[in-house]
């Protein structure tokens, strides 16, 4: 019994299916990816070795600039627009962290302002933000 060989053609590989997944795992990562937003508020935060503190939705941000303006969630701000804003996050949640952003050459008197303020209206829950040390700067004071 003879056997016929018979020549197969060289099959093509498609890269359609491949191209098609590894597009959607762009998109998939392009999606999934917190981008962190830096305000547009230029303030110079002090340097510190310390962990990170969680963030939560309904925290206030407050900014000392170096000027002493303050700046409450990126908009400008009196004192008296302050304490009143500060009344309100406590009568919703007297839980409310606020955050201080001082410019490391502002006043400390106006920080202090921010923090009494606070701690006046029953908001008790203070944090004040700092840049990571980098390892050059070590042990290094400012």
């Amino acid at each position: 019994m003879q056997l016929s060989h018979k020549r197969r053609s060289p099959s093509a590989v498609d890269l359609t299916p491949l191209i098609d997944i590894i597009f959607q795992l762009v998109l998939f990562f392009m999606v999934s990816t917190q981008f962190v937003s830096s305000p547009g508020i230029e303030v110079d935060l002090p340097r510190s070795s310390a962990d990170t503190i969680l963030k939560e939705r309904d925290d206030l941000k407050v900014w000392v600039r170096a000027d002493g303006s303050i700046y409450l969630n990126e908009s400008p701000i009196s004192g008296a627009a302050l304490r009143e804003a500060m009344s309100e996050a406590a009568k919703r949640d007297p839980n409310t962290m606020i955050i201080i952003k001082a410019d490391k050459s502002a006043d400390h008197g106006s920080v202090v302002r921010v923090m009494d303020t606070a701690r006046a209206l029953g908001l008790s829950r203070l944090a004040i933000a700092t840049e990571a040390n980098t390892a050059a700067e070590d042990g290094a004071p400012d």
